[in-house]
Order: C-alpha cells, then sequence, then structure tokens
C-alpha cells in the first residue's frame, strides 16, 4: 500500500510541475510576441504602507463606464488606434462605434467592477515620484487575449524605467 500511494505522491507532484511548467512557457510566448497596447490610467494613489511602495492601476475606460449587468468573466474586445493606444472597450453584446484595430482581452469581475488585468504595480521604494507620472498601463495581449502588464509607460508613450 505504501508503494502504491508514495506512486501517487510522485505522480501528482510531476503532474503539477508540468502544469507550472506550461503557464510559465505561454507567459513567456505572450511577452515575446503579444502585441503592445497601452491603455490609460485613472489618477490613484502610489502608496502603500503595508505592502511598500506600488502604485494601484485603475483604467480609464473602466472607471468612466458605468455597468447595467452584473458582471461576469469573459472575453471583450478592445479598440486601438495607430500609436497602440486603446480607445474603446466593447463588452459582449455592444457595438463598436470607434474605428481602429481590434484585440481581444480577457478580463474578470469583482461583484460589478470589470478588471483588466493586473490591478497593482510594485516598484522599489523611493521611486514613487517617478511612477506618479504614468499616463498608461502597457499590456501585451496575445491572440487568445491572455495579457500581461509589461510596464508603465508616460504621456510620450515612452517606458518608465
Amino acid at each position: 500500500m505504501k508503494k502504491y500511494s508514495k506512486l501517487l505522491i510522485a505522480l501528482n507532484l510531476l503532474l503539477l510541475l508540468g502544469f507550472f511548467i506550461n503557464s510559465v512557457i505561454n507567459k513567456e510566448s505572450t511577452l515575446k510576441k503579444g502585441q503592445l497596447v497601452l491603455l490609460e490610467l485613472a489618477p490613484v494613489d502610489p502608496r502603500s504602507l503595508l505592502q511598500g511602495d506600488y502604485m494601484r492601476l485603475r483604467y480609464r475606460l473602466v472607471a468612466e463606464r458605468t455597468y447595467s449587468l452584473t458582471c461576469r468573466p469573459g472575453v471583450c474586445t478592445v479598440i486601438v488606434n495607430d500609436s497602440s493606444i486603446v480607445k474603446q472597450m466593447i463588452l459582449p453584446g455592444e457595438k463598436d462605434t470607434i474605428a481602429g484595430k481590434p484585440y481581444l482581452l480577457k478580463y474578470g469581475c469583482n461583484g460589478d467592477e470589470v478588471h483588466l488585468g493586473a490591478e497593482s504595480y510594485f516598484f522599489e521604494e523611493g521611486q514613487a515620484e517617478k511612477y506618479a507620472k504614468a499616463k498608461y498601463g502597457g499590456l501585451r495581449i496575445d491572440e487568445a487575449g491572455n495579457s500581461i502588464l509589461v510596464g508603465l509607460y508616460d504621456d510620450e508613450r515612452k517606458l518608465i524605467e
């Protein structure tokens, strides 16, 4: 009996390791091949006493909307202009009104609030002033709508480093 339980534990560990490695490979692929889009940020406070310096991200397209339905996670379409800036977010069932290049973007929900990926950006202590100038959050999006926050960008669309 002990032999089978050890084998079962080893098999579960290998399966868990396989899922973890697959997740890492998918994220790396999104970072390398994903399309960079910039989402305008709404004003936030870039400091937390418990977590250190970080910026809570609120995207203007989400913050300025009102939602009539209970939010359900899914895939929306974002319309991007020639400067890679997202100009419109179209939730399932809505019609687009702005011309531009469409991309799929997975979103999540917290109650009736839509979340487009990363909601906070951590940085080194003492760098808050530099990141307070951030105007855009840069996401890399793959064909399936998976996204990764790759950095914050200033009003000239330059990565803040």
